[in-house]
C-alpha cells in the first residue's frame, strides 16, 4: 500500500503557524513610522526602541517554559493556545492608549509566541525522519520568513488603505490580524497530532518511513514532573555544544535583528527614501532569505549524508555566518542606498540558509526534549534580538557627534556574525542531551536516558 502524506499537512500547518508568527511580530516596526501611529505616540525613538525590543526580551524569557510545556502536555494542545494567545494580545496591542500600556501588550505577545518554533521543532522531529529534519525544518522557518517579509508591505499599505478610506487606523490593522490568527489556531488544532500513531489518517507505510521509535518514546519513563524540568536545564547547562549553539544563535539575532527592527526606520531618517519606498526595500531584503532558507535545509542535509553528523550540520552555518559579516562590514562604505539594501538583503539570506542547521541540530540532540532544548537555544537568540532593538539607537547616538553612527551600527553588527562563525566550529550534533541516572531516581536503575533516540 502507497504511504499516506498526512506529515506533509502537518508540515503545511506548521508553515502557516509560521507565517502568522512573523506577520504578528514584524508589523509593529512598519507600524511605528506610520502617521497614524505617530499622532497617537508622540515619543522619542528610544522609548518606542524599549517597546520593540520588549518583544524580544519576554519572548526570550518565556522559551523555556514554553517548550517544556509542549513536551509535557503535548504540541498540538499547546501550539493551538499559544496561537490563540498571540492573536489575542495582537488585537488587543490595536486597544492600548498609553506607552505603558503598549509595553505591557508586547511584552504579553513575546510570552505568548515564546513556545512557538520550541513546539513546531519537537513536531517535526516527530513526524520526520532523520534525514529530513533540515529540510523539513526550512519549511517551517520559510513560512516564518514569508511572514515577515510580506509584513512591511502588507501593513503599510493596510494603514495607507484604512486611514485614506476613514475606516480606522493602525489599530485597526493588528485587531484585523488577531481574527486571522484565531482561524489559523482552529487549522492547526484540526490538522496536527502529537506523534503520527495518534493520527486516524496515517497508515503503517507512512508510520514506518516516519520511525517506530518516535511512537516508543512518549510511553518511555521520565523524572517526577515536579523535577522534570530542573534535570532537563541542567542536562542543558553541562552540553558545551548547546553552550555553543547558543552563543551562535545569540550573536546572529543581535546582528540580524537590525533588518526588522530599525532598517525601516533607517532607510527612511537616514537615507531619505520615502515610507513605501523604505518598506518595499525591508520587503526585498526579508524576501533574500527565502531561497536562502530552502537551499540552507537541503544542504544541511546533504552535508550530514557526505561528512557526517559532527561536520555536516556546522558546515553551512560557518559559511553563512562568515558571508553575513562581511556584508555587513560593506556598508558604511557604500554610497548607494541600493547597494546597501543588497548587501542586507546578503545578511538575511546566510541568516536564513544557516537556520535550519540550527533547528536540525537541536532535533538531533534533543531527543523527547526536542522542545525544550530548542527552548534554551532560542532564548539566547531572541536575547540577542532583544539587545539588538535596544542597542542600535544607543550606537546611533553615540556616533552622532562624529558622524561615525552608521559605520558603529553596522561594524557591531558584523562583529557579531563574526564571534558566531568562530562558535560554530565547536558544535558537535552527535552529543545528545542525556538525563543523569539521579533523575529517575528507583524508577530506573539503568541510567539511560529514554530522552535520547
Amino acid at each position: 500500500m502507497k504511504p499516506s502524506a498526512v506529515r506533509y499537512e502537518v508540515a503545511f500547518a506548521s508553515v502557516l503557524m509560521a507565517f502568522m508568527l512573523y506577520l504578528d511580530r514584524v508589523c509593529l516596526g512598519e507600524i511605528v513610522k506610520s502617521e497614524s501611529f505617530r499622532s497617537d505616540f508622540d515619543v522619542p525613538k528610544e522609548q518606542i526602541g524599549k517597546v520593540l525590543g520588549a518583544f524580544f526580551f519576554s519572548y526570550a524569557l518565556a522559551q523555556i517554559p514554553a517548550g517544556w510545556a509542549s513536551d509535557r502536555w503535548g504540541a498540538r494542545k499547546m501550539l493551538t493556545l499559544y496561537i490563540v494567545g498571540w492573536s489575542v494580545m495582537t488585537a488587543l496591542t490595536g486597544l492600548v492608549t498609553s506607552l505603558t500600556g503598549l509595553l505591557l501588550a508586547r511584552l504579553a505577545c513575546g510570552i505568548a509566541q515564546a513556545g512557538a518554533y520550541p513546539t513546531s521543532g519537537g513536531v517535526i522531529r516527530r513526524w520526520f525522519p532523520l534525514h529530513m529534519r533540515g529540510t523539513a525544518s526550512s519549511w517551517v522557518s520559510f513560512g516564518g520568513r514569508v511572514g515577515g517579509m510580506l509584513a512591511p508591505t502588507i501593513t503599510t499599505l493596510l494603514v495607507l488603505a484604512i486611514v485614506s478610506i476613514q475606516i480606522g487606523s493602525w489599530r485597526t490593522v493588528l485587531m484585523i490580524y488577531g481574527v486571522v490568527g484565531i482561524f489559523v489556531a482552529a487549522y492547526y488544532w484540526w490538522i496536527v497530532r502529537d506523534t503520527p500513531d495518534l493520527h486516524p489518517r496515517v497508515n503503517d507505510e507512512e508510520q514506518h518511513e516516519i520511525g517506530s521509535y518516535l511512537h516508543q518514546v512518549a510511553n518511555a519513563a521520565s523524572p517526577p514532573v515536579r523535577f522534570e524540568l530542573g534535570w532537563i536545564l541542567l542536562s542543558c547547562l553541562t552540553n558545551r555544544s548547546l553552550w555553543l549553539s547558543s552563543l551562535a544563535q545569540f550573536c546572529i539575532n543581535a546582528g540580524w535583528a537590525f533588518l526588522i527592527t530599525w532598517l525601516p526606520s533607517y532607510l527612511v531618517d537616514q537615507q531619505g527614501v520615502s515610507q513605501v519606498t523604505g518598506a518595499a526595500m525591508v520587503t526585498c531584503v526579508l524576501a533574500c532569505g527565502l531561497p536562502g532558507m530552502l537551499l540552507g535545509g537541503w544542504a544541511s542535509d546533504k552535508a550530514v549524508s557526505r561528512w557526517g553528523l559532527r561536520r555536516g550540520r556546522i558546515a553551512s552555518l560557518t559559511a553563512a555566518t562568515a558571508i553575513a559579516g562581511t556584508a555587513y562590514l560593506l556598508c558604511p562604505w557604500l554610497n548607494s542606498v541600493w547597494l546597501i539594501v543588497a548587501c542586507c538583503g546578503i545578511v538575511s539570506m546566510m541568516t536564513d540558509f544557516g537556520n535550519p542547521s540550527f533547528w536540525a541540530f537541536m532535533q538531533d540532540i534533543g531527543g523527547r526534549n526536542t522542545a525544550t532544548v530548542y527552548g534554551w537555544a532560542n532564548m539566547w537568540g531572541n536575547l540577542g534580538a532583544s539587545l539588538s532593538a535596544f542597542m542600535v539607537p544607543q550606537l546611533m547616538k553615540l556616533g552622532e557627534s562624529s558622524g561615525n553612527g552608521q559605520l558603529i551600527v553596522f561594524t557591531v553588527c558584523s562583529g557579531f556574525f563574526f564571534l558566531a562563525c568562530a562558535a560554530t566550529f565547536g558544535i558537535d550534533a552527535s552529543e545528545p542531551i542525556t538525563l543523569p541516572r539521579a533523575a529517575f531516581g528507583k524508577n530506573r536503575s539503568d541510567g539511560t536516558s529514554p530522552y535520547a533516540e
